[in-house]
């Protein structure tokens, strides 16, 4: 069942602008395991989900009444308190345009676990490739990716449980499993992690 079902976790992008509002038609489908914040309003604190968080803004998911124009901060676990003014609302979801643009990678570098680097969540991106399973291969578009795994648009199925072989430009080929697969949209995971600072490279170069 999971592997039919897009995991939706907090994504990273290092785009300038203020996530958009969220896909609604998507939306059902996903599984949410979403980091937590505090949404500060004035003097006000309570608790929001995190969707995304780009360099010039992000994304949450908040459990009050919020109005565009609004200005707020937010407080990520990692003590990083982001400040900037809501530009969108939409089901409880708003975007947040910063006053400042952020430094994603740092971010991404400094999060540990008690004192580990854990796994890079997932980071959004637009970039071609090829899926190979067999002698049959597939172009497909890439919208965000992680050490573990990636998101691909195809105009041509992949098969659930198929292995392959993901060749993305100035980057490795890479094996991996196709997990699921469903309206033009599926989900690869790796066969092996791929180290931090080698995806960042390859991300910081694109």
């Amino acid at each position: 069942m999971l592997n039919r079902m897009e995991v939706e976790e907090t994504s990273y992008s290092f785009s300038a602008h203020a996530p958009s509002p969220p896909d609604r038609r998507r939306d059902a489908r996903h599984l949410k395991i979403l980091r937590v914040g505090t949404l500060i309003v004035d003097d006000k604190r309570e608790l929001c989900l995190i969707r995304n968080i780009s360099a010039g803004g992000l994304m949450i998911h908040a459990y009050s009444p919020i109005e565009i124009g609004r200005r707020v901060d937010v407080e990520l676990k990692s003590h990083h308190l982001l400040s900037g003014q809501v530009v969108w609302v939409r089901d409880g979801n708003a975007g947040i345009a910063f006053d400042e643009q952020i430094d994603v990678e740092a971010m991404l570098s400094a999060s540990t676990v008690n004192g580990q680097l854990p796994r890079m969540p997932r980071v959004e991106i637009d970039w071609l490739g090829t899926v190979r399973s067999g002698a049959k291969t597939v172009w497909v578009t890439l919208r965000d990716i992680s050490q573990g795994g990636v998101k691909v648009e195809a105009d041509q199925p992949l098969n659930p449980g198929d292995a392959v072989v993901l060749t993305i430009d100035k980057f490795r080929s890479i094996n991996g499993v196709v997990r699921w697969f469903e309206d033009g949209v599926g989900g690869i995971a790796f066969n092996e992690v791929l180290p931090f600072q080698e995806l960042m490279s390859w991300l910081r170069a694109n």
